[in-house]
């Protein structure tokens, strides 16, 4: 799915410019009642810590109940048509994640389009990942590991929690942007990935950094870099691949948006609580222990990255061939 000027303006738009609902729906009143957070994950995951920690928070300062609700499945795309179909009014609200931007072009088919049918709220936080490799690969740096990589074609299997997800779109980046011949090998989730990852079963990984990082202080894994620009407080002295490869960079993202429609001023007062919680030094203290950072802004700040992610993946979703199973 490419994003045309067009369409990243309808995005935006719908950020700041959205249809109003009747007076007793505005922000003024709101909330009056309890409000939903669909996440499209399991509970106990990194997407379903955040979302809890934050709706904790944002109950606390409405005087209102913010309750996630998890509902896995299809990729978070049966998390998402049902935010789509819900009442533009502020109470169904979507933990959008990497997920929506990569699925765009991932699945043929959706009954929904996420640019047109959402309404972008507020970002909550970026996730990094560490490329990490079992201790028999012959690599302790980056350009180490790209030119065993070039010397062995096909012979080093990079694991990923499955088809289309960060971990998977993440690898087939690096092996896009430094010409390496690895095989993917997709698993049903992050935990079987990571066991065949220590056991010597695939050799690579790009991994959650706070799923990884016991196990890289342990020496079961050895950590090559982290994928995003900036370093990580757990293990401040690993480099980026950025440091290697200019221009790489690949992050998990999570953040709140609602159905299209929504007014805009409750768009604004989400947005502002949102950001008051991820001001606070606790909120960043736990961000800090799941591998993240705060990702503060506008409304259109975060359909701005919506946009660019969704164009970013695409192209690398196309040059992976994958398609959703």
């Amino acid at each position: 799915m490419k994003l045309t000027r067009r369409r990243f303006g309808a995005l935006a738009g719908a950020a700041s410019a959205l249809t109003a609902l009747p007076r007793f729906a505005r922000a003024q009143n709101y909330p009056t009642r309890a409000v939903r957070l669909i996440v499209g994950y399991a509970p106990g995951g990194a997407t379903d810590i955040t979302a809890r920690l934050v709706a904790q928070r944002l109950s606390e300062r409405a005087g209102q109940s913010f309750i996630v609700e998890n509902r896995p499945g299809a990729g978070t795309n049966l998390a998402t048509e049902q935010v789509v179909q819900a009442t533009a009014d502020g109470y169904t609200l979507l933990v959008a994640t990497a997920a929506n931007a990569i699925n765009a072009t991932l699945y043929e088919k959706l009954s929904f389009d996420f640019v047109r049918d959402m309404a972008p709220v507020a970002g909550l936080i970026r996730m990094q990942n560490v490329l990490e490799v079992h201790p028999s690969v012959p690599a302790t740096t980056v350009p180490e590991l790209v030119a065993h990589a070039k010397q062995n074609p096909g012979a080093l299997i990079i694991g990923s929690p499955g088809i289309g997800s960060p971990g998977h779109v993440s690898g087939e980046l690096f092996k896009m942007m430094t010409g390496v011949d690895m095989l993917h090998v997709p698993y049903r989730g992050v935990a079987p990935a990571l066991q065949d990852l220590l056991s010597g079963r695939i050799h690579v990984m790009i991994d959650n950094m706070a799923t990884a990082v016991e196990y890289i202080r342990s020496g079961r894994v050895r950590a090559l870099a982290v994928t995003t620009t900036f370093r990580s407080p757990l293990l401040p002295d690993l480099p980026t691949i950025g440091d290697f490869v200019p221009g790489y960079e690949a992050s998990s993202w999570f953040g709140v948006a609602a159905p299209r429609n929504t007014p805009s001023d409750i768009i604004d007062s989400l947005n502002r609580d949102i950001n008051a919680v991820l001001a606070e030094p606790a909120i960043a203290a736990r961000f800090d222990a799941l591998g993240g950072a705060a990702l503060t802004g506008s409304p259109a700040d975060f359909a701005r990255l919506i946009a660019d992610e969704t164009e970013k993946w695409g192209k690398v979703v196309r040059f992976s061939g994958a398609k959703a199973t």
